[in-house]
């Protein structure tokens, strides 16, 4: 009988362990999926902004381009504008690609630094 008592003890300690064990490995999870959303959430944010501010400069340069061919004397002067409506356009969208692949890059380290900072040491022992 006292062997049986032995047994649900150390029964009853390592269950204790194991739901303590858990417990933190969830804890883990959850700050390291709330680390992530938190930066996913600011990279959003900053997405949405610069995509607001693209579409303004996008709005100013297409009436810049009117008025300048509403004052158009020449051909000459419409061809000018156009190019320089045009030069404007391909800086806009290089600068665009570079924001994309900056914020690319931003949601890859995010959605890597969630994954070495909290699920990493999952299953471990403290």
């Amino acid at each position: 009988m006292p062997m049986q008592e032995n047994h649900q003890e150390s029964f009853a300690k390592a269950s204790k362990t194991i739901q303590r064990q858990m417990a933190e490995t969830e804890k883990k999870i959850g700050d390291a999926a709330a680390q992530a959303q938190s930066e996913f959430m600011r990279t959003f944010e900053d997405v949405g902004r610069e995509i607001m501010s693209c579409a303004a400069a996008e709005m100013e340069r297409g009436l810049s381009l009117s008025k300048k061919l509403s004052g158009a004397q020449s051909v000459s002067d419409a061809l000018t504008a156009y190019q320089e409506w045009l030069s404007e356009e391909m800086n806009a969208r290089t600068e665009d690609a570079r924001r994309f692949m900056a914020h690319g890059q931003k949601f890859m380290s995010a959605g890597t630094r969630a994954v070495s900072n909290g699920w990493s040491g999952i299953g471990t022992s403290s």
